[in-house]
């Protein structure tokens, strides 16, 4: 289990954990409307969650919701019913879940719980760099907003090591379009993508190709001086890196022939 997984379960907040655990019997068939008490219906819901069926342990704490609005179980069911649908792997569903108790309940002891939800529901999402990466940019937002509002909190010390890692993916997809642009010869447009991680994500580990891949389309545009001085930035930051061996090599043996002029 991953450090998150440990986390959520964990820190799972016991008052909505407590009461009702063992109410509903084997709880029901489906989640038709059937009109049940508020023990019942939030006991077979809990009792689902320990079963570890999630899918319809969410929905289950959902009919809470519904049968009993006004109920002090109404609240501890929508933060439930997000990280049920969490634990499935229905994440849009969860950061709505998420997303109602925080507008119903802002000022609740559990709503640093419900951002972490919601900025873990994104995250999960992050596909291959090759994607959009739409998702990555929300997984970003919603990571920082949660070290914004919370940030003495448990929950925030794990937004912060996850917020590397998306500045890594984020940094790692301007790369891919880079590099794609200068296999097409498209240095101009590639070295706004490598300025991109150079500027934005310096502290990544893609920072040092970056600068190289810089060298190379300076070089190829025939700008030998900004090729030298991006080399210099290069050899300061990552002394000893092979990139920056790289960069020095290719200044020496090229730039002759980038310098040169062109019909």
């Amino acid at each position: 289990m991953n450090r998150s997984a440990k986390l959520i379960a964990a820190l799972v907040p016991f008052a909505i954990l407590a009461g009702c655990a063992s109410g509903g019997g084997n709880g029901p068939r489906d989640t038709r409307y059937v009109a049940r008490d508020v023990n019942t219906l939030y006991g077979a819901a809990k009792l689902r969650m320990d079963q570890g069926n999630h899918k319809l342990a969410a929905a289950l704490f959902d009919e809470v919701e519904r049968q009993h609005p006004y109920s002090p179980w109404a609240r501890r069911s929508q933060l439930m019913s997000a990280f049920n649908y969490y634990a499935a792997q229905e994440y849009t569903e969860s950061i709505q879940s998420a997303q109602r108790f925080l507008q119903l309940h802002p000022g609740n002891r559990d709503a640093p719980y419900a951002y972490y939800l919601i900025a873990l529901s994104y995250y999960e999402q992050i596909s291959d760099v090759t994607r959009d990466q739409r998702i990555t940019q929300q997984a970003r937002d919603a990571l920082n907003e949660l070290v914004r509002r919370y940030p003495d909190t448990e929950y925030a010390a794990d937004a912060r090591l996850k917020l590397d890692l998306v500045a890594d993916h984020l940094a790692g997809k301007e790369m891919e379009i880079g590099r794609f642009y200068q296999r097409s010869s498209r240095w101009l447009a590639a070295t706004l993508r490598f300025r991109t991680v150079v500027d934005q994500y310096q502290t990544t580990s893609h920072a040092p190709e970056a600068l190289y891949r810089l060298v190379e389309s300076y070089l190829s545009l025939g700008a030998r001086d900004e090729a030298r001085r991006t080399a210099a930035v290069l050899g300061r930051n990552y002394p000893g890196n092979e990139w920056y061996e790289r960069a020095y090599e290719l200044i020496g043996e090229h730039t002759p022939a980038a310098a040169a002029p062109t019909s």
